[in-house]
């Protein structure tokens, strides 16, 4: 697998002064936490799953999701488990495709060994599980669990945590919660790939829902528990985790209220029409809760739709401005500190304070790539479009 893999070599080469790199399944835990990438949802009850994960992995995606759990009615979970297993078998029983990086949703722990006994072959296919409604107490068991399954199959599985409890939410319980799931995943840390961010549970417990001009920021609670997950999961000190941007929702077009979000200049004349298409399926108010997603220190992001991908993946690769500054800060003559202008010569470079910084992009660059100077993220959108 790789970033961008689906578009031809030339047009890469004239996108990219560094090209993602290479990885697979079995590549380390860093580089597969920095590529998750946009991790696209389905529910386990489609009929032609496998169909579908070998189409969107050649249209870019490289992590997805097989939900057994909200994405389908309680009655409906014994059908979708018995679908989940038969899609995983046919995927199992054809060689030449490439797969993204797969990871099943549960709903209760004593579904994990189960589902991987039930696979047999066929579990050398997924990469782990998605946890939802992660706390302390909750947790625990689903890490056992998964402890158990991997120790069965002799299959490296890897947990995702969904963080998305009304605890967590509430003030007078937050910094509690908090803690108590630092501690679970601590205790795992080799097996936790990343921590994902249940927005859509947030909302509900407020009978809250952002429109499309609006982004999870602008929803002062939610935004409020974004912080205060990072402040404490995802710090640089090498105690963090890597925490994952919340669901968007809409891909539908709905009736404007406010003005389109996604200004003129970074569009040439000949890619007007982009915007405006970009526009018209509300894509703006995306491209900005990506944008807002990283300034606040998420990466990646959870999809509903194949069309939130590109974006998401366009607005992950490292710009050349940014790899540059990032290559200067971490020159081996740095490491005393000191300030410096940019090559750019439009910033400052603080060496201790930015390596944090520097580091995280250069990972970033590593897995999504470093465009060539003149290169922006409206191209790799225009590049990257089916067809």
């Amino acid at each position: 697998m790789r970033h961008f893999g689906h578009i031809a070599p030339e047009v890469r080469d004239r996108l990219f002064f560094q090209e993602p790199c290479v990885f697979t399944a079995d590549s380390s835990p860093r580089v597969l936490a920095a590529a998750l990438g946009a991790t696209l949802y389905s529910p386990a009850t489609r009929q032609k799953l496998a169909d579908d994960i070998v189409k969107q992995a050649g249209r870019g995606v490289v992590s997805m999701v097989v939900c057994l759990e909200d994405s389908i009615g309680d009655a409906d979970v014994a059908d979708a488990e018995e679908n989940l297993v038969r899609q995983f078998r046919d995927l199992a029983d054809r060689p030449g495709d490439e797969l993204p990086l797969l990871f099943i949703r549960v709903r209760a722990p004593e579904q994990i060994p189960d589902l991987v006994q039930r696979l047999g072959g066929a579990v050398r296919l997924l990469s782990g599980f998605v946890l939802p409604k992660f706390t302390e107490e909750r947790g625990i068991p689903f890490l056992e669990a998964l402890t158990e399954a991997e120790g069965a199959s002799a299959r490296r599985l890897f947990a995702m945590p969904v963080l998305e409890s009304p605890e967590l939410l509430y003030r007078e319980s937050r910094a509690e919660t908090l803690a108590g799931i630092f501690r679970a995943v601590d205790k795992y840390r080799d097996r936790v790939l990343a921590l994902r961010l249940g927005v859509t549970d947030f909302c509900s417990a407020y009978g809250l829902r952002r429109a499309p001009d609006m982004t999870a920021y602008d929803v002062q609670i939610v935004a409020s528990v974004i912080a205060d997950v990072v402040n404490v999961l995802g710090r640089a000190d090498g105690t963090g985790f890597t925490v994952t941007g919340p669901v968007w929702e809409y891909f539908r077009v709905q009736e404007r209220m406010f003005k389109p979000q996604l200004r003129r200049s970074p569009f040439t004349p000949e890619a007007e029409d982009l915007r405006a298409a970009l526009i018209e399926h509300d894509m703006d108010g995306l491209l900005r809760e990506i944008s807002l997603d990283r300034t606040n220190g998420l990466q990646g992001k959870t999809c509903i739709h194949p069309s939130h991908v590109l974006p998401v993946h366009a607005l992950s690769v490292v710009s050349h401005e940014e790899f540059s500054d990032a290559q200067d800060i971490l020159r081996p003559e740095r490491g005393g500190g000191g300030v410096l202008r940019s090559a750019y010569t439009n910033k400052m470079n603080e060496v201790k304070p930015h390596r944090a910084w520097a580091e995280r992009t250069l990972q970033r660059a590593e897995v999504f790539g470093v465009t060539n100077e003149d290169i922006g993220f409206v191209e790799l959108l225009a590049a990257g479009i089916p067809g």
